[in-house]
């Protein structure tokens, strides 16, 4: 019985010698991706006027909402948002990184951004360029995409 014993604490010290190194020895985990794209239905009709939240994702990564203002029960303008608030304005000139995770996500060029962000479909691409990771928010008019605005978070 003593052995048993003696030889189960000895089992259970090693164990807990091990797996503390085991944790510790980890690799980090996985960088985000370079580039990635998020799709979104519309708010439907007859919500109340306001902001309201169409659709949210989250990962390890961050969080990004696809929020829009209702006006009279319609929603008039779309926008994303990263923590609570509205993404940053990008620079006018956007990185070639973020042009080129658009076009490898079949969206178009994103040139002049639209005046408001409306549509039945809605993608958010994320282009990760170093620190900087940029949200650029295309909107689906009648079969077709529109680039509507692009933001830092």
């Amino acid at each position: 019985m003593q052995a048993t014993t003696i030889i189960v604490a000895i089992g259970l010290a090693l164990a807990l010698t091990v797996f503390p190194a085991e944790a510790a020895t980890k690799a980090p985990g996985k960088a985000a991706p370079a580039c990635s794209a998020i799709s979104f239905r519309p708010l439907p009709p007859g919500m109340p006027d306001g902001e309201q939240q169409a659709g949210m994702y989250k990962s390890r990564n961050g969080r990004l909402e696809l929020r829009a203002e209702v006006k009279q029960g319609n929603p008039s303008d779309y926008y994303v948002t990263s923590a609570g608030k509205r993404v940053a304005a990008a620079p006018s000139s956007l990185p070639e990184a973020a042009v080129t995770c658009a076009a490898i996500k079949k969206m178009p060029k994103p040139d002049t951004p639209a005046s408001s962000c409306t549509g039945q479909r809605f993608t958010v691409v994320v282009a990760h360029t170093g620190d900087q990771r940029l949200a650029l928010l295309y909107g689906q008019d009648g079969g077709s995409w529109h680039f509507c605005s692009a933001g830092t978070f």
